[in-house]
């Protein structure tokens, strides 16, 4: 009897984890998906870009242009919804001197194609060598929140944008993910691994760390730690009381925002 016992709970664990493997992209990926004739509508001025891609996918997104720009933020979201919602966030840049470009991953919004761990790095490096056909590398801002924190890590460790900022990130994604699913093989069956981490040791330029100290879905403890492993380079900005998804709702955010973005540029001018 206790040897079918555990037979039946053996197939069951392995079935748990054949569903894991097969369909994790509907646990890491939230999109909102947008039909192709929808249109942005934002209170500052902007052009919405849209890219066909070799292998068939394409990317759309918004791009955020002031007067006389003290650089552009591209700025890698998280892995929820479109840039429809996302567009939101670009009142905290814009309103800082600094054009703003984002756009949304394939699945989401009006970008579509096949998408794997390669393709948004490579998708990402693709519209980072497009900016550098506007802008000096001197001026480009490397921004990522939350999933797109380890993506914005690899761009910069490619290139050497101004700075690199990282708002609420991830030691590296299965590092995060373990602490959810501490009973699955995370190693073994992640299509995901994004190790922010190792990137960050090939990353020259400054790291800017924000990170609110009562995030639960992304512990505080791994943007401290990232800033712990680069201290040469990296500087931590700790939101107390600050969780996921309310940073911005906290002066502070702003306020750190402003000295890491105008503050010291005006200093090394």
């Amino acid at each position: 009897m206790f040897i079918k016992v555990l037979i039946v709970v053996a197939i069951v664990y392995i079935g748990i984890l054949l569903f894991f493997y097969l369909f994790q992209h509907y646990f890491f990926f939230r999109p909102e998906i947008l039909p192709q004739n929808f249109q942005y509508k934002y209170p500052f001025p902007f052009e919405e870009v849209h890219y066909e891609m070799e292998d068939g996918g394409a990317i759309n997104g918004i791009h955020f242009k002031i007067p006389n720009a003290l650089g552009v933020v591209f700025f890698l979201k998280g892995n929820s919804k479109s840039v429809k919602g996302w567009g939101k966030f670009a009142k905290d840049y814009v309103g800082k001197g600094y054009d703003f470009f984002m756009v949304d991953y394939r699945g989401f919004g009006k970008s579509h194609g096949r998408r794997n761990e390669a393709i948004l790095y490579s998708d990402a490096q693709f519209l980072y060598k497009k900016l550098l056909e506007e802008y000096e590398e001197k001026n480009v801002v490397i921004l990522g929140r939350s999933f797109g924190s380890g993506v914005a890590a690899r761009i910069a460790s490619w290139n050497n944008p101004k700075m690199l900022i990282l708002d609420s990130p991830y030691y590296s994604f299965n590092f995060n993910m373990k602490r959810w699913g501490f009973w699955i093989p995370i190693d073994l069956l992640s299509r995901y691994k994004i190790p922010t981490n190792q990137f960050l040791k090939n990353v020259n330029c400054p790291i800017h760390i924000i990170h609110g100290d009562k995030d639960r879905l992304i512990s505080y403890k791994q943007g401290k730690k990232l800033y712990e492993e680069n201290q040469d380079r990296a500087k931590l900005y700790t939101i107390e009381g600050g969780s996921h998804n309310d940073l911005p709702e906290f002066p502070e955010f702003h306020e750190y925002l402003y000295d890491i973005l105008v503050e010291q540029v005006m200093v090394e001018a």
